[in-house]
């Protein structure tokens, strides 16, 4: 088993006085001997506090410069980070932390009340505010407890492929929490498929915006930019206007996006005026992106390289060059430097070039397992080392691998993986509702949203903005239904099994028949 070296050390060394991160909101700075200096003196608060090789400690932020001090400090003293999903609620949460069972709880000021309500939740576990920079000192906080702690090099430069790093929860297709274990070999190899595919280097320049919680906020292109040498813009959130700013200033040179971020860019009053020529790779993921909006920023002279991953990949494992987007539209390329992937039937064989199947992936970029989940592990990844996606592809003669359809039926809004049965076990809480199917249906803004077909309970009505009302309390803003459609009764298999297949040709049948019709 191979090794890599300390990130944040190496850094330090071969690069001290270059911008790691930038706050853009705030303005702090840190160059890579600051960014390590911090990482070392966390990593000796957490073992003054006891910790010790493979304990875990959860996080609760919205984007900082100060996630990234905390991933090197757990990389450096051994400690396993457990980001947690901050647009989740408290029921949801709470499992998350009897699984991972982390020796404390970090959180910025915007989670605050979620941290203590968890708190509530699970008597016991240590709370430690996370300061914004600038902010009074606080005992008790991550900036108390590092800056307390002595400035500790001695750590162990090397830092072996397999060892568990982060971890980063999705749901499984039965609604119970899996948390996907991240390691050392796997980073590594997420910048080597990223850096072949975009020529990252130390010139570069990328935001950090998407969530920390989700893999894309953590390695598309954050951690491989760090590696690479380069600069991260760290945002609170996604701003159009931010996003102009930075790209007319020069300010951003390697671009990744879901579909919901190009479009919103498309729309808005800069988008035709703008000079988009400084970002010199446009990357997108996450959901298929449409082509009247890859034609649309080739009208301004942009190519938008789609691309394919998941958060058991680590994630990158597709990524088209923009000189192959002509005559491949639609396709993510071909499997990536540090991967193999294969296409097989259902007999486990590899279908020829043209027709569908499973995709398989193997590598150094694929996940050893789930937590204290042997039966999901086993599921996932054959005695081979072999992946199973439970996607549908297919790939051409030249060997470039086209996405055509999800095996299972979940749904990405938003760039958000969405599993329908969660959402059902909560609608099927509901006092009026008998039964409850949700499917995902294609949408302009978010990729995709859930519809959901409800049955009413015997005497029962159902209120779709009291239903939509007891969603949000119990999930995620993102999983909420979009659309209610009340039903007498569902499309079944001879076995009585919803034939989900149907109810999502109806709806698209019924939006075509109203777009024709207006």
């Amino acid at each position: 088993m191979f090794s890599i070296v300390d990130i944040a050390a190496k850094r330090a060394a071969l690069s001290p006085d270059k911008m790691a991160l930038h706050e853009v909101v705030g303005g702090t700075r840190l160059t890579y001997r600051e960014l390590d200096a911090r990482a070392c003196r966390f990593a000796a608060a957490l073992r003054d506090r006891g910790l010790a090789a493979g304990d875990r400690i959860a996080i609760l932020t919205h984007n900082a410069a100060s996630f990234f001090e905390i991933l090197f400090a757990c990389g450096k003293a051994r400690v396993v980070l457990v980001p947690l999903n901050w647009r989740q609620t408290v029921s949801e949460l709470a499992p998350l932390l009897d699984d991972s069972g982390p020796r404390m709880l970090l959180h910025d000021a915007g989670n605050a009340a979620l941290a203590q309500a968890l708190a509530v939740a699970r008597p016991g576990l240590p709370l430690v505010p996370v300061l914004a920079e600038g902010d009074a000192p606080a005992a008790g906080s991550y900036q108390a407890l590092r800056d307390a702690a002595e400035e500790r090099h001695d750590w162990d430069p090397v830092w072996p492929a397999d060892g568990l790093w982060y971890m980063l929860y999705t749901s499984g297709t039965t609604g119970r929490p899996k948390a996907v274990m991240q390691t050392f070999g796997m980073a590594h190899a997420n910048f080597v498929n990223l850096a072949s595919a975009i020529d990252l280097t130390a010139h570069d320049i990328t935001p950090n915006y998407l969530p920390l919680f989700h893999t894309a906020g953590i390695n598309l292109h954050t951690l491989p930019t760090l590696i690479a040498g380069g600069s991260v813009k760290v945002l609170p959130g996604f701003d159009a206007d931010r996003f102009f700013d930075l790209i007319e200033a020069g300010e951003l040179t390697a671009l990744l996006a879901v579909p919901a971020i190009y479009q919103a860019l498309a729309v808005h009053e800069r988008f035709a005026a703008a000079d988009l020529s400084k970002v010199r790779s446009w990357s997108s993921g996450g959901a298929p992106l449409p082509h009247a909006l890859i034609d649309l920023y080739a009208s301004r002279g942009v190519t938008i390289c789609q691309g394919y991953g998941m958060t058991e990949t680590g994630p990158t494992t597709f990524l088209l060059r923009p000189e192959e987007t002509v005559g491949k539209r639609g396709a993510v390329g071909r499997p990536l430097l540090m991967t193999e992937s294969r296409i097989v039937g259902p007999d486990g064989r590899d279908v020829p070039a043209g027709e569908s199947g499973e995709l398989l992936i193997r590598g150094a970029n694929v996940t050893p397992g789930y937590w204290n989940r042997p039966d999901a592990t086993a599921e996932a990844l054959d005695p081979d080392g072999w992946l199973h996606t439970g996607d549908v592809a297919r790939a051409d003669e030249d060997g470039y691998v086209t996405i055509v359809d999800r095996i299972k039926d979940m749904y990405i809004s938003g760039g958000e993986n969405v599993y329908p049965v969660e959402v059902e076990q909560v609608l099927h809480g509901h006092p009026d509702i008998l039964e409850a199917a949700v499917v995902g249906l294609p949408d302009s803004r978010w990729g995709e949203v859930g519809r959901a077909y409800l049955i009413p309970r015997a005497g029962r009505r159902i209120d779709e903005a009291a239903v939509r009302a007891y969603c949000r309390e119990r999930l995620a803003g993102y999983k909420v239904p979009k659309s209610i459609a009340v039903v007498d009764d569902l499309p079944r298999t001879p076995a009585g099994k919803v034939r989900k297949h149907v109810l999502r040709a109806e709806a698209m049948q019924q939006a075509t028949e109203a777009g024709v019709a207006s």
